[in-house]
């Protein structure tokens, strides 16, 4: 393990002259301004009353129309900024924050989601289609994060996305009009385009209290806008933070050719997505339906087969960011089985691919999770405040061991640590029992069979001692903490009885912790899945030849784990996973040849070190 050192705060003197700069000015001319130390806004007395807060809303004109009346949508803009904007002159940095859950979501009624139930590639049932019942009052869309900047010399402002609340147009669920709405707002922060104080009036309104520095935040989808808004390279937009956000809606929705939902939410698709933010004028639905539901959706989606397409490729933001300029300080959780880790991680290593100034965070819990005040201040401060702090030259990588506080990171050099390596483990028989997970290879270790069955849980998977649903093998038990950063990858060669079967794989830390109080990392290392008929291309799926063998290899889930000493690494295959498959009739028969079968583990230390462990 390398070495690391605690989140500590680092003070400058070029940050104690420029925070005497503005003591002195704020003295001497007795306002209020931004006051900063080691590196990071501090709450301002004068900032800090929310009765003096001034709260406004107004329409930024888009340059889409996606409700189909033949006007430019409007979005619905509301802003929260310290009086002294109005009374002093001052003028501060944004930070912005966009959301299509601000005016209510629909009721999760039966029917909402896909039926999973039915064999693979069979055309599932027709769903319920629920209203949204809009709610919230002007001028205040939300107060979320207003106590936490606007007092530190922020302007905070909000916004409604297409199609939902009081902004026009349509909701698209990661379609080009979401990248181009939040764009249209930091374009107007920066004197760019118009805002009109009603959403079909002429009268406009100019942000003249914004300095055009903007920030952008928010957790899940209120986390993907900013990056949708980053990959467009607006002006302006000179930070984000995002946190557990959706970087690829194939991603979200699919895995390697597979139809799967995200944790959570069984059935869950694009389509329902839809259906659950659509809260916009009630007028424009019926139009919004038939345009992106029933027609670009409906078409686009593909439940059947899973493939890739170009519905999906326009909502890969990876794929569209190149323009991105925004600094980018990633915040995502290791065991979030919702918007699972494969997001950041992807967005991470193609910021730095780009040269742009990257963070990350990881913490051990689930989905949301931002990071540490400190963090965050010290990222805006320096982008949006423009207060050379020193923040480029922290560690690249923040992450949160097992058994610390979420405010109490480990710096790391970067992620993944670049002090790993991959170990090949190879498997060994017997796995209706327990296997083997080797670091030497043995030969003719012949095939073994599994039998799907979608009603057994991982957990009775994984705990079973002897179960003919799944094969489970292990290393031996471990003498010497184990260090696990990046991306584990699996090799398996499999037959089907089946033209089609789902593939589904959990790396497990045994024995399983049973007790009430077990937390995830106590069990679950990572997961993947993927679709055997995809075994050569995410674009076209192929149906398998029953008895026939295929060389499936695919990525599972970003993770950075200690798994301690005592305890043994499972790799468990098996078909239909409960939580997040279809869920077809049990028999298929799934024949797995470990000759052809091995597992790539990002070890710490590479395979001595690993070795070591074992006792070897």
């Amino acid at each position: 393990m390398c070495n690391s050192l605690r989140l500590k705060p680092i003070v400058l003197t070029s940050i104690l002259f420029v925070t005497s700069i503005f003591l002195s000015i704020g003295q001497e001319t007795n306002k209020a301004v931004p006051y900063f130390k080691n590196g990071e806004a501090q709450i301002v007395e004068a900032f800090n009353d929310p009765s003096q807060w001034i709260r406004q809303d107004l329409w930024v004109e888009t340059t889409f129309d996606t409700d189909g009346d033949g006007k430019l949508d409007r979005m619905h803009v509301a802003v929260t900024r310290p009086q002294q904007t109005e009374s002093e002159g001052l003028k501060l940095p944004v930070i912005y924050i966009s959301s299509p859950y601000f005016a209510g979501v629909a009721p999760n009624v039966n029917g909402l989601f896909w039926d999973v139930k039915h064999e693979l590639g069979e055309t599932p049932k027709e769903r319920v289609h629920p209203e949204v019942t809009r709610v919230g009052k002007r001028p205040i869309i939300s107060n979320s994060h207003i106590k936490k900047w606007v007092p530190r010399g922020y302007i905070v402002v909000h916004s409604s996305s297409p199609g939902t609340g009081l902004s026009q147009g349509a909701p698209t669920v990661g379609g080009e009009n979401e990248s181009l709405a939040p764009k249209a707002v930091i374009d107007w922060l920066c004197g760019r385009v118009k805002g009109y104080k009603t959403i079909d009036g002429t009268e406009t309104v100019t942000a003249y209290w914004s300095t055009g520095k903007v920030g952008m935040t928010g957790t899940s989808y209120n986390g993907t806008l900013p990056v949708a808004a980053a990959t467009t390279g607006v002006e302006g937009l000179e930070a984000i933070i995002p946190i557990a956000p959706v970087t690829s809606f194939y991603n979200y929705y699919r895995s390697n050719g597979l139809v799967r939902s995200p944790g959570g939410y069984l059935g869950e698709d694009v389509d329902v997505l839809y259906d659950f933010i659509h809260s916009g004028a009630e007028a424009n639905r019926p139009y919004n339906n038939k345009t992106v539901r029933d027609t670009e959706m409906k078409n686009g989606m593909d439940r059947i087969t899973g493939d890739y397409n170009n519905f999906w490729a326009k909502r890969n933001y990876i794929d569209h960011a190149d323009n991105m300029k925004a600094a980018l300080l990633m915040s995502h959780g290791f065991n979030d089985w919702n918007v699972m880790t494969e997001h950041s991680y992807n967005l991470y290593a193609k910021a730095k691919a780009l040269g742009i100034p990257a963070q990350i965070y990881y913490h051990q819990k689930g989905h949301g999770g931002p990071p540490p005040i400190k963090i965050m201040n010290r990222w805006f401060t320096r982008y949006l405040h423009g207060i050379k702090n020193g923040v480029e030259n922290d560690a690249k990588a923040w992450i949160v061991r097992e058994d610390d506080n979420m405010s109490e990171p480990t710096s790391y050099k970067d992620y993944p640590n670049p002090d790993a390596s991959n170990v090949t483990l190879y498997l060994t028989s017997e796995a209706s029992k327990t296997g083997g997970l080797l670091t030497s290879k043995v030969k003719k270790q012949g095939k073994e069979i599994l039998i799907d069955d979608y009603s057994f849980s991982g957990k009775d998977l994984a705990t079973a001692e002897i179960l003919e649903h799944r094969l489970l093998y292990v290393t031996p038990k471990l003498k010497k903490d184990i260090h696990i950063s990046g991306v584990p990858k699996v090799t398996i060669k499999l037959a089907s009885s089946k033209s089609a079967a789902n593939l589904s794989v959990w790396l497990v830390s045994l024995p399983w912790n049973k007790q009430d109080n077990a937390v995830i990392t106590d069990n679950i290392i990572t997961r993947g899945w993927a679709d055997p008929q995809n075994y050569k291309s995410l674009t076209q799926s192929k149906p398998l030849k029953p008895g026939k063998f295929y060389e499936v290899s695919f990525e599972l889930m970003p993770d950075d784990q200690i798994i301690k000493a005592g305890q043994q690494i499972g790799l468990m295959i098996f078909s239909s996973d409960k939580e997040f498959t279809l869920h077809p009739e049990a028999g298929t028969m799934l024949t797995v040849d470990l000759d052809g079968t091995h597992l790539t583990l990002p070890v710490v230390g590479g395979v001595h070190t690993f070795n070591r462990a074992l006792g070897e």
